[in-house]
Protein backbone atom coordinates (compact mmCIF):
# COMPACT_ATOMS: atom_id res chain seq x y z
CA UNK A 1 0.00 0.00 0.00
CA UNK A 2 2.77 2.37 0.94
CA UNK A 3 4.35 2.17 -2.65
CA UNK A 4 1.24 2.53 -4.38
CA UNK A 5 0.76 5.57 -2.23
CA UNK A 6 4.40 6.56 -3.63
CA UNK A 7 3.59 6.30 -7.01
CA UNK A 8 -0.14 8.20 -6.86
CA UNK A 9 2.19 11.21 -5.24
CA UNK A 10 5.16 11.14 -7.94
CA UNK A 11 1.88 10.96 -10.92
CA UNK A 12 0.36 14.24 -9.01
CA UNK A 13 3.65 16.07 -8.60
CA UNK A 14 4.68 15.26 -12.32
CA UNK A 15 1.55 16.10 -13.71
CA UNK A 16 1.76 19.21 -11.74
CA UNK A 17 5.13 19.63 -13.39
CA UNK A 18 3.64 19.67 -16.66
CA UNK A 19 1.26 22.17 -15.72
CA UNK A 20 4.16 24.24 -14.68
CA UNK A 21 6.44 24.30 -17.74
CA UNK A 22 3.20 25.15 -19.66
CA UNK A 23 3.60 28.13 -17.87
CA UNK A 24 7.16 29.10 -17.51
CA UNK A 25 9.37 26.79 -20.15
CA UNK A 26 9.61 28.06 -23.91
CA UNK A 27 8.01 26.88 -26.59
CA UNK A 28 10.55 25.49 -28.20
CA UNK A 29 11.41 23.13 -25.44
CA UNK A 30 8.21 22.54 -24.30
CA UNK A 31 7.30 19.70 -27.19
CA UNK A 32 10.05 17.41 -25.64
CA UNK A 33 9.82 17.87 -21.91
CA UNK A 34 6.15 16.90 -22.29
CA UNK A 35 6.99 14.12 -24.45
CA UNK A 36 9.39 12.68 -21.82
CA UNK A 37 6.60 13.27 -18.91
CA UNK A 38 3.87 12.08 -20.23
CA UNK A 39 5.42 8.98 -21.09
CA UNK A 40 6.82 9.05 -17.60
CA UNK A 41 3.44 9.21 -16.31
CA UNK A 42 2.14 6.39 -18.21
CA UNK A 43 5.24 4.09 -16.91
CA UNK A 44 3.94 5.00 -13.38
CA UNK A 45 0.03 4.35 -13.84
CA UNK A 46 1.21 1.08 -15.20
CA UNK A 47 3.11 -0.03 -12.59
CA UNK A 48 0.42 1.36 -10.05
CA UNK A 49 -1.53 -0.97 -12.02
CA UNK A 50 0.36 -4.00 -11.70
CA UNK A 51 1.24 -3.74 -8.26
CA UNK A 52 -2.36 -3.89 -7.56
CA UNK A 53 -3.38 -6.35 -10.22
CA UNK A 54 -0.67 -8.75 -8.80
CA UNK A 55 -1.88 -8.56 -5.28
CA UNK A 56 -5.43 -9.61 -7.02
CA UNK A 57 -3.89 -12.37 -8.14
CA UNK A 58 -1.37 -13.77 -5.55
CA UNK A 59 -4.81 -13.72 -2.99
CA UNK A 60 -6.80 -16.05 -5.90
CA UNK A 61 -4.17 -18.18 -6.56
CA UNK A 62 -3.26 -18.34 -2.62
CA UNK A 63 -7.17 -18.93 -1.86
CA UNK A 64 -6.63 -22.04 -4.45
CA UNK A 65 -3.62 -23.57 -3.07
CA UNK A 66 -4.72 -23.17 0.50
CA UNK A 67 -7.89 -25.30 0.23
CA UNK A 68 -5.91 -28.18 -1.67
CA UNK A 69 -3.44 -27.83 1.85
CA UNK A 70 -6.68 -27.63 4.23
CA UNK A 71 -8.74 -30.67 2.91
CA UNK A 72 -5.20 -32.04 3.42
CA UNK A 73 -5.21 -31.38 7.44
CA UNK A 74 -8.50 -32.21 7.80
CA UNK A 75 -7.68 -36.13 6.52
CA UNK A 76 -4.76 -36.08 8.44
CA UNK A 77 -6.63 -34.73 11.83
CA UNK A 78 -9.68 -37.25 11.02
CA UNK A 79 -7.22 -39.88 10.44
CA UNK A 80 -5.32 -38.98 13.91
CA UNK A 81 -8.53 -38.79 15.91
CA UNK A 82 -9.22 -42.53 14.60
CA UNK A 83 -5.87 -44.00 15.18
CA UNK A 84 -6.14 -42.36 19.30
CA UNK A 85 -9.31 -43.89 19.19
CA UNK A 86 -7.49 -47.43 19.39
CA UNK A 87 -4.19 -47.02 20.33
CA UNK A 88 -4.47 -44.38 22.78
CA UNK A 89 -2.25 -42.02 21.57
CA UNK A 90 -1.88 -40.31 18.50
CA UNK A 91 0.56 -41.49 15.61
CA UNK A 92 4.45 -40.13 15.73
CA UNK A 93 4.79 -40.84 12.13
CA UNK A 94 2.93 -40.71 8.65
CA UNK A 95 4.37 -44.17 7.76
CA UNK A 96 1.74 -45.41 11.26
CA UNK A 97 -0.74 -43.65 10.35
CA UNK A 98 -0.91 -44.12 7.26
CA UNK A 99 -0.88 -47.91 7.43
CA UNK A 100 -3.48 -47.69 10.16
CA UNK A 101 -6.09 -46.28 7.28
CA UNK A 102 -5.12 -48.47 5.54
CA UNK A 103 -4.79 -52.00 7.28
CA UNK A 104 -6.23 -50.90 10.59
CA UNK A 105 -9.92 -51.16 12.03
CA UNK A 106 -12.02 -49.09 14.63
CA UNK A 107 -14.26 -50.17 16.89
CA UNK A 108 -18.28 -49.29 16.75
CA UNK A 109 -18.82 -49.73 21.09
CA UNK A 110 -22.09 -49.45 22.61
CA UNK A 111 -21.85 -48.62 26.40
CA UNK A 112 -24.83 -49.85 28.56
CA UNK A 113 -25.28 -49.69 32.42
CA UNK A 114 -25.97 -52.89 34.38
CA UNK A 115 -27.02 -53.99 38.28
CA UNK A 116 -24.23 -56.68 39.83
CA UNK A 117 -23.99 -57.77 42.60
CA UNK A 118 -21.55 -55.96 45.05
CA UNK A 119 -19.66 -58.98 47.10
CA UNK A 120 -18.32 -57.00 49.00
CA UNK A 121 -21.15 -54.55 50.45
CA UNK A 122 -23.15 -57.67 50.70
CA UNK A 123 -20.67 -59.53 53.30
CA UNK A 124 -20.35 -56.50 54.97
CA UNK A 125 -24.50 -56.04 55.75
CA UNK A 126 -24.27 -59.81 57.04
CA UNK A 127 -25.72 -60.98 53.61
CA UNK A 128 -28.12 -59.24 52.36
CA UNK A 129 -27.79 -58.98 48.91
CA UNK A 130 -26.54 -55.21 47.87
CA UNK A 131 -26.26 -54.32 44.05
CA UNK A 132 -23.73 -51.71 42.41
CA UNK A 133 -24.25 -50.38 38.60
CA UNK A 134 -21.53 -50.98 36.41
CA UNK A 135 -21.08 -49.75 32.61
CA UNK A 136 -20.50 -52.63 30.44
CA UNK A 137 -18.94 -51.34 27.09
CA UNK A 138 -19.78 -53.46 23.94
CA UNK A 139 -18.32 -54.15 20.58
CA UNK A 140 -20.75 -53.99 17.85
CA UNK A 141 -18.62 -54.50 15.01
CA UNK A 142 -15.57 -52.62 12.95
CA UNK A 143 -14.89 -49.94 10.29
CA UNK A 144 -11.70 -48.95 8.54
CA UNK A 145 -10.78 -45.55 8.16
CA UNK A 146 -9.74 -46.24 4.54
CA UNK A 147 -14.04 -46.39 4.07
CA UNK A 148 -15.38 -44.08 6.62
CA UNK A 149 -13.17 -40.67 6.18
CA UNK A 150 -11.80 -41.29 2.50
CA UNK A 151 -14.88 -43.58 0.72
CA UNK A 152 -12.73 -46.11 -0.16
CA UNK A 153 -10.45 -42.79 -2.25
CA UNK A 154 -6.55 -43.90 -2.08
CA UNK A 155 -5.15 -40.26 -1.78
CA UNK A 156 -4.53 -40.98 2.13
CA UNK A 157 -1.27 -43.01 0.73
CA UNK A 158 0.51 -39.57 -0.12
CA UNK A 159 -1.25 -37.35 2.97
CA UNK A 160 2.28 -37.15 4.31
CA UNK A 161 2.75 -34.48 0.39
CA UNK A 162 1.34 -30.83 0.99
CA UNK A 163 0.08 -31.50 -2.62
CA UNK A 164 0.91 -27.64 -4.05
CA UNK A 165 3.49 -25.18 -3.89
CA UNK A 166 6.91 -26.40 -3.68
CA UNK A 167 7.51 -29.91 -5.26
CA UNK A 168 7.69 -32.63 -3.21
CA UNK A 169 7.34 -30.48 0.17
CA UNK A 170 5.92 -32.52 2.82
CA UNK A 171 4.01 -31.80 6.46
CA UNK A 172 5.94 -31.65 9.41
CA UNK A 173 4.05 -33.82 11.98
CA UNK A 174 4.97 -33.75 15.78
CA UNK A 175 3.30 -35.79 18.54
CA UNK A 176 3.68 -34.54 22.80
CA UNK A 177 2.05 -35.29 25.91
CA UNK A 178 0.72 -32.59 27.63
CA UNK A 179 -0.21 -33.68 31.67
CA UNK A 180 -0.01 -37.09 30.31
CA UNK A 181 -2.99 -36.52 27.25
CA UNK A 182 -1.31 -37.24 23.94
CA UNK A 183 -1.42 -34.25 21.28
CA UNK A 184 -0.27 -33.72 17.41
CA UNK A 185 0.57 -30.69 15.64
CA UNK A 186 0.80 -31.13 11.96
CA UNK A 187 2.17 -28.05 10.03
CA UNK A 188 3.10 -25.96 6.85
CA UNK A 189 5.27 -23.02 5.99
CA UNK A 190 3.26 -20.56 4.03
CA UNK A 191 6.37 -20.38 2.19
CA UNK A 192 6.48 -23.59 0.92
CA UNK A 193 3.22 -23.06 -0.33
CA UNK A 194 3.53 -19.99 -2.24
CA UNK A 195 7.08 -20.40 -2.94
CA UNK A 196 7.03 -19.16 -6.53
CA UNK A 197 4.87 -15.78 -5.77
CA UNK A 198 6.67 -12.77 -4.69
CA UNK A 199 8.84 -12.54 -1.88
CA UNK A 200 7.38 -9.36 -0.58
CA UNK A 201 3.91 -10.76 -1.19
CA UNK A 202 4.41 -13.76 0.53
CA UNK A 203 6.04 -12.44 3.57
CA UNK A 204 3.36 -9.82 4.05
CA UNK A 205 0.80 -13.05 4.02
CA UNK A 206 2.97 -14.78 7.18
CA UNK A 207 2.37 -11.22 9.07
CA UNK A 208 -1.49 -11.58 8.59
CA UNK A 209 -3.91 -11.24 11.64
CA UNK A 210 -7.43 -11.47 10.21
CA UNK A 211 -10.70 -12.82 11.51
CA UNK A 212 -11.19 -13.85 7.98
CA UNK A 213 -7.50 -15.08 7.29
CA UNK A 214 -5.07 -17.61 7.94
CA UNK A 215 -3.58 -16.08 10.57
CA UNK A 216 0.70 -16.76 11.45
CA UNK A 217 3.89 -18.02 9.05
CA UNK A 218 1.98 -21.30 8.80
CA UNK A 219 -0.96 -23.27 7.78
CA UNK A 220 -1.79 -25.89 10.90
CA UNK A 221 -3.87 -28.50 12.94
CA UNK A 222 -3.61 -29.88 16.02
CA UNK A 223 -1.71 -28.18 19.03
CA UNK A 224 1.53 -28.97 21.19
CA UNK A 225 0.63 -26.23 23.61
CA UNK A 226 -2.82 -27.34 24.03
CA UNK A 227 -5.40 -29.91 23.80
CA UNK A 228 -6.82 -29.39 20.60
CA UNK A 229 -7.38 -30.45 17.05
CA UNK A 230 -8.61 -28.07 15.36
CA UNK A 231 -7.22 -25.66 12.51
CA UNK A 232 -6.04 -22.21 12.11
CA UNK A 233 -7.83 -21.31 9.25
CA UNK A 234 -11.65 -20.09 8.64
CA UNK A 235 -14.47 -22.00 7.52
CA UNK A 236 -14.59 -20.25 4.23
CA UNK A 237 -11.48 -22.01 3.24
CA UNK A 238 -12.54 -25.31 3.23
CA UNK A 239 -16.06 -27.60 2.01
CA UNK A 240 -15.20 -30.22 4.58
CA UNK A 241 -16.33 -27.86 7.72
Amino acid sequence: MKVIIAIVVIILLTIAIVWLIDKFVPKKIKPFIHLVLWALIIYLGYITFMSVYKEIQFNQLKVKRYEVVIDRLIDIRDSQVAYKEVHGQYAGDFTKLIDFVENGKVPITQRRDTLVLDKERTLAFGGVETMKTITLIDTLAYYTVKDSVFKGDNRFKNMANVGVGKEGAKFSLKTARLDDISVFEVTVDKEIILHDQDKYLVQKEKQVVSVDGVNGPTLKVGSLEEVNTTGNWPKNYSKKE
